[in-house]
């Protein structure tokens, strides 16, 4: 049963928002924000008024029901399209409890992707490498802008750490799911004895903070100046151009040096600075639901481990909703991992459906 109440109030919030388009046209940034708000309340909105025709269209009719003559053809075809209706008004309910669902606010973002090689040594780097390419092909299969902001190669191949900005419509809505430790079981290709080994890399997928999100005060921030260096340390800049960013009050740490423009490591290093902050704000705030993702779709802690790559078996296993798919090289190529997203996504709605906090 709706709450009529609700809906009223929906209804109304929706047709001021519309008045107040109206009045702050001049204003771009007012306009555009409000435009955002106004997109996301229009479809509940629309649907709320579907509702409500319908449930009028069957009131008259009942009362057209009480007041028909004895015609009975007339009766039955009366009855009928009220059938009719209400069988509309149950979809158009579960429409509306689909759509009152609270929205992820930060669905919309861009994201910081964090990679980094965990246990096994060097194959783990190149695992972190397989993983790496598979987020990038899938970027690419979405049409999604990515900035590579910074990358630490494994001796064999691989990354030991690589971080990048991915932006695009959803992209945190789509990645939000892939936070944790991904384990991988396969032969090493130095391995001679044909021993399966077990590696693992994690993942972690923040939103994209803008200044708007976190604010970060100068007083709060060290920002250390030094040398670039490659691999082994050798010299590959003759000027101070890497950056590292300490902020005070949580300890949190930023190094970037990929770019020669001292400038542009030290944009680089607050992006992500930014988003490390808003994720650890975002977490504290909403604990109570982080607690109950842990044992449902999983809380984005990078301890915790969420899938397996079976190699000799062909296989992918996520944890958090017991799904394996038998094709292995489909996912790690991308055209396959939408399966395991959607999969997730639609866990996560039906359990927020089901009125679990």
């Amino acid at each position: 049963m709706l709450d009529e109440k609700k809906l009223d109030k929906l209804l109304l919030n929706y047709q001021e928002l519309q008045k107040k388009m109206m009045t702050i046209s001049g204003d771009r940034k007012k306009y555009a924000e409000a435009a955002i708000e106004f997109s996301n309340i229009e479809p509940l909105a629309k649907t709320i008024i579907e509702y409500r025709e319908l449930m009028k269209e069957s009131s008259e009719l009942n009362e057209l029901l009480k007041t028909e003559s004895e015609d009975e053809d007339i009766i039955n075809m009366v009855k009928n399209e009220i059938g009719n209706i209400e069988s509309k008004i149950i979809l158009v309910e579960e429409r509306i409890n689909e759509l009152l669902i609270p929205k992820d606010i930060d669905d919309n973002k861009s994201v910081i992707i964090e990679i980094r090689a965990g246990t096994g040594g060097d194959e783990a780097a190149i695992f972190a490498g397989d993983l790496v390419r598979m987020y990038m092909r899938y970027s690419d299969i979405k049409k999604w802008k990515v900035d590579i902001m910074s990358v630490n190669e494994g001796e064999f191949g691989g990354y030991k750490e690589f971080i990048a900005n991915i932006s695009g419509n959803n992209v945190y809505q789509k990645l939000k799911f892939e936070s944790g430790v991904h384990r991988v079981q396969r032969v090493p290709e130095t391995e001679s004895s044909g021993r399966i080994h077990t590696s693992a890399a994690t993942v972690a997928v923040l939103p994209e903070a803008e200044e708007v999100d976190i604010k970060i005060e100068d007083k709060d921030i060290r920002i250390d100046v030094f040398r670039a260096s490659g691999p082994g340390g050798q010299s590959v800049n003759t000027t101070d151009s890497a950056v590292r960013i300490i902020h005070i009050p949580t300890g949190i740490t930023v190094s970037q040096q990929d770019e020669k423009s001292q400038h542009r490591n030290r944009d680089k290093a607050l992006k992500v600075l930014r988003a490390r902050l808003y994720e650890k704000e975002k977490f504290e705030k909403d604990s109570e639901r982080a607690s109950s993702r842990r044992s449902q779709i999983g809380t984005g802690d990078r301890s915790e481990r969420i899938r397996t790559y079976n190699y000799p078996q062909g296989r992918v296993t996520d944890h958090r909703i017991s799904l394996t798919l038998h094709k292995l090289v489909s996912i790690m190529e991308a055209e396959g991992l939408d399966e395991i997203l959607v999969a997730l996504a639609s866990e996560d709605k039906a359990r927020r459906m089901s009125g679990e906090s």
